[in-house]
């Protein structure tokens, strides 16, 4: 039985209009400064103070699609709220919260619609990049048809964050939207098995635009990685996200209750797959090379899953996953800092911690099944999609952005990506209709 702990709830109407009214509606509001796409927070904070909802979601509407899932999931205490100027005395705006609320209020106001005369444009992916820029694309009068290789869209906002930190009704209900703005979903449909890139240019789509993010984890490079029971944490969440919409028996799970699991990793893909796993009844050790304070996760998701029961070992880094048929443990060594700030191993001190389950959280990267299927593609070392200013990949007429292009970043960054690309790819197919 899952763990239902909850923890800070959305604001009732009473709490948002008492915080909304600490705001200072500054001139030059460096809140803004600090979200990676400028949102209109001082304008919709005033709409909230007005209860006038709509007039505030259009406001958000002009630089974010996504406000429902941004204001969960988007660290703001690293982005807007670090820039609040409240927060100089600690008391900085509880800037996500209120966008949450006004997206709950105003969860009936719909994006506005374009008649589609501008041609067709293709969307590889679902997550938030590429929706995104299906919705910056059929706002511009572009057909517009996504492409997913899962049998629901969302991507990693569907299968990748636990519901705890964002429900599955929030994201079924903002792609809802998208879906009334005229955007075509294809479910079940990998690019690169299925069709291939090719076949998007002979269906008679005028350009291509790849948001598939970066789902392949990272290596180790240490002995055992191969072991049955490693596995990335990406994964684990994915099948246990499955698990949950009914799309995988309970027999299926990565992990049960009872099992002794180790997170390799410190960063908030790391914490999601911790807390998933101690609410199924796993007993969670999350391993971290640095300190408590040098862990790449939020603040808030690391002391939540310190709540939760995980335990964080500082300081600690893995040598070898122990086992023949089924894992029995992980070797580990301390680590200590040098003064060039790299770390070093200690491993005449080296140790075993007892496991069942291990997940590697140390980062991803993209699959190759468009680029190992396409020709004109360039990729960097990590492979990562090339791309130019504009958001061009090597490719002719075939656009990029979000994970896929620099690797794991926040979700507002890949959707702040997308539509800025996709305003990119109105310009190419002007100027190429002109010529």
């Amino acid at each position: 039985m899952e763990n239902q702990l909850e923890f800070e709830p959305g604001f009732s109407k009473e709490e948002a209009l008492a915080e909304a009214s600490r705001c200072l509606q500054c001139k030059k509001p460096t809140c803004r400064k600090g979200c990676p796409v400028n949102n209109a927070i001082p304008q919709f904070i005033k709409a909230i103070k007005e209860e006038s909802y709509e007039t505030g979601l259009d406001a958000i509407y002009r630089h974010s699609y996504l406000p429902a899932v941004c204001g969960r999931v988007c660290p703001q205490e690293k982005q807007c709220e670090a820039g609040c100027i409240l927060a100089r005395k600690g008391k900085a705006l509880r800037i996500g919260k209120l966008e949450q609320f006004i997206a709950e209020q105003g969860k009936d106001v719909e994006f506005t619609k374009v008649v589609s005369t501008m041609g067709a444009v293709a969307v590889i992916g679902s997550g938030p990049a590429g929706l995104a820029a299906a919705v910056q694309l059929a706002q511009l009068g572009y057909a517009v048809t996504v492409f997913e290789g899962e049998s629901e869209p969302g991507g990693v906002l569907l299968y990748g964050i636990p519901e705890y930190r964002l429900p599955k009704e929030v994201v079924r209900h903002e792609i809802e939207k998208i879906k009334n703005l005229g955007v075509e979903f294809r479910l079940n449909t990998l690019i690169g098995v299925d069709l291939l890139l090719d076949d998007l240019f002979t269906m008679g789509f005028q350009a291509v635009f790849i948001g598939t993010g970066a789902g392949l984890p990272r290596k180790l490079n240490i002995p055992g990685e191969d072991a049955n029971g490693v596995m990335s944490a990406i994964y684990a969440l994915q099948m246990i996200n499955l698990y949950k919409l009914g799309q995988l028996p309970e027999n299926e799970l990565p992990v049960k209750q009872g099992d002794k699991v180790i997170v390799i990793g410190a960063g908030n893909v790391a914490m999601d797959a911790a807390r998933t796993s101690c609410r199924l009844g796993a007993e969670v050790t999350v391993l971290a090379r640095r300190g408590i304070d040098q862990m790449t996760a939020r603040d808030k998701e690391r002391d939540e899953a310190v709540a939760e029961g995980v335990k964080i070992i500082p300081f600690i880094a893995p040598l070898e996953i122990l086992g023949e048929e089924d894992i029995t443990g992980v070797k580990c060594a301390p680590t200590e800092v040098m003064e060039n700030g790299q770390l070093r191993l200690i491993e005449e001190e080296s140790f075993i911690l007892p496991a069942d389950i291990v997940y590697i959280a140390i980062g991803q990267r993209p699959f190759a099944r468009i680029v190992s299927t396409s020709e004109g593609f360039e990729v960097n070392k990590g492979g990562l999609l090339i791309s130019d200013e504009h958001g061009m990949t090597t490719r002719e007429g075939v656009f990029a952005a979000g994970d896929v292009v620099h690797g794991p970043a926040t979700v507002v960054m890949a959707m702040g990506e997308g539509r800025r690309i996709a305003i990119e790819i109105h310009a190419y197919l002007l100027r190429k209709n002109r010529a």
